[in-house]
């Protein structure tokens, strides 16, 4: 075991993390990306011993910080060392001590740095009516920076529906004309919807770029398959559950145990595409069906008008 690994098994140990406990997680994130168990030591080495560190530009547009917020709660890196350690983040308003003037010379230095070869992380909608006016940072509207940094890096990421597709801003009747960065800007980016989305599809991105050197496969809509492969309703432990011999048994009647499943009540898990059964949130405590909510569809295109009503009355 070389220094770099033992001195952050010790961290680990420090925040009353296991080993044990950190190769399960790595252990769940390679099934995750679709991986065999003997990527499981590989991705360990990812965290342990990044032989490379990716230098990161994160833009925030319209959006809520809710993406942000989500990632700062990832575990196992912790998001101190997967800003700091396994890659490099050279500008993210929210986390950055730099502010006005000096931010935006450290944006324009490190997209001038590292052209071609950092990757560019979004978050949230571009307004793209009015030549963008309906927001602004630094004197530049959201288009016009988007349009300065996207071009240059190696690779775009869009986290969160509103980056993606154009989440809540994008619904009707949008005024802002406010579009996903794939579509506003005309070209093609990895999307990691969600609202927010899970954490581990973002870093399990980042693990999939470190350990294999190219982004994962994507489906139509760009979005990672080993997250967005399969509908929450084909994973979901409540279908299982009543299409369950003995769980219809139990309920008397398979009508009484279909009750089980959130559909009648407006689930959108059979046409929503993400691993939220699978990953969970919260370091795989629970996810909204398994708490009793139905699924909104968050990671679904143009959610907010599709998708809506959120509830429906049970007959």
């Amino acid at each position: 075991m070389s220094y770099e690994e033992k001195e952050f098994y010790q961290r680990l140990s420090e925040k009353g993390v296991s080993r044990r406990d950190f190769m399960k997680y790595c252990g769940m994130l390679t099934a995750t990306l679709g991986l065999s168990s003997s990527f499981i030591p590989k991705v360990a080495e990812v965290f342990a011993a990044p032989k490379q560190r990716p230098p990161v530009v994160w833009l925030q547009f319209a959006e809520c910080t809710g993406c942000s917020e989500a990632l700062l709660r990832t575990m196992y890196p912790w998001i101190d060392e997967l800003l700091l350690e396994i890659i490099s983040a050279e500008y993210h308003e929210t986390i950055m001590a730099a502010a006005g003037h000096q931010a935006e010379e450290i944006l324009q230095s490190a997209v001038k740095k590292y052209k071609g070869k950092f990757i560019c992380v979004v978050e949230g909608a571009i307004a793209t009516k009015y030549n963008g006016a309906y927001g602004k940072i630094g004197g530049k509207t959201f288009l016009e920076i988007a349009k300065e940094v996207c071009p240059k890096a190696a690779a775009v990421i869009c986290v969160g529906t509103c980056a993606s597709y154009g989440g809540v801003q994008a619904a009707a009747p949008n005024p802002g004309g406010y579009k996903g960065v794939g579509e506003a800007l005309g070209i093609k980016t990895v999307n990691i919807p969600g609202c927010p989305p899970n954490p581990i599809n973002f870093v399990g991105t980042v693990v999939n770029y470190l350990l294999l050197g190219k982004l994962p496969e994507l489906d139509e809509l760009g979005r990672p398959l080993f997250a967005y492969g399969k509908t929450i309703h084909d994973q979901c432990p409540r279908r299982s559950h009543f299409e369950n011999d003995e769980f219809v048994e139990e309920f008397g009647s398979e009508e009484a145990a279909q009750g089980y499943c959130l559909y009648k009540m407006g689930c959108k898990g059979p046409d929503t595409y993400n691993n939220c059964p699978i990953a969970k949130f919260n370091d795989g405590t629970s996810f909204p069906i398994e708490a009793g909510h139905p699924c909104i569809g968050c990671s679904e295109p143009d959610f907010w008008d599709k998708m809506s009503p959120f509830f429906v009355q049970s007959e």
